[in-house]
């Protein structure tokens, strides 16, 4: 671990407190379970048998990025609130090019425009079977 100088924030503990993403590596086992979101590294440890999704959705992350699938899941605003209470440090500078680069908290959300069609497409041919199945069914 790297110190940086500066002032710690009293809410914010872990700045300037920085992990190579070798020593994160390390940390990929049930006793000490790391992983890196938007280069923040957060200790889940004491957290992998509480996650919802199962402790082995965290320990496949484990010791690595797991900036993706954390974004792809859609984790709550009270999962990300939560998620900043396991935050020990940050990625330090020199491996940012070795992983992912986001930097940030995003928000997925589903753009409404891209899906409106399968929101009468799918429901009138599903409707069109069912009808054709019920005639069908009918007429013997």
């Amino acid at each position: 671990m790297t110190k940086s100088s500066g002032d710690k924030s009293e809410k914010e503990p872990w700045r300037g407190c920085y992990y190579t993403l070798e020593e994160v590596q390390k940390h990929n086992h049930s006793q000490s379970t790391w992983i890196i979101i938007h280069r923040r590294i957060y200790d889940l440890s004491k957290f992998l048998e509480e996650h919802p999704g199962g402790e082995e959705v965290l320990r496949e992350q484990a010791g690595g990025d797991a900036t993706e699938s954390f974004e792809d899941v859609g984790h709550s605003t009270d999962a990300r609130t939560l998620s900043e209470s396991f935050i020990i440090g940050e990625l330090h500078p020199d491996d940012w090019g070795k992983v992912d680069k986001p930097t940030g908290t995003y928000i997925t959300t589903v753009d409404s425009s891209a899906s409106s069609w399968s929101n009468w497409v799918i429901p009138a041919v599903a409707a069109i079977i069912v009808a054709l199945m019920y005639r069908f069914y009918m007429s013997e």
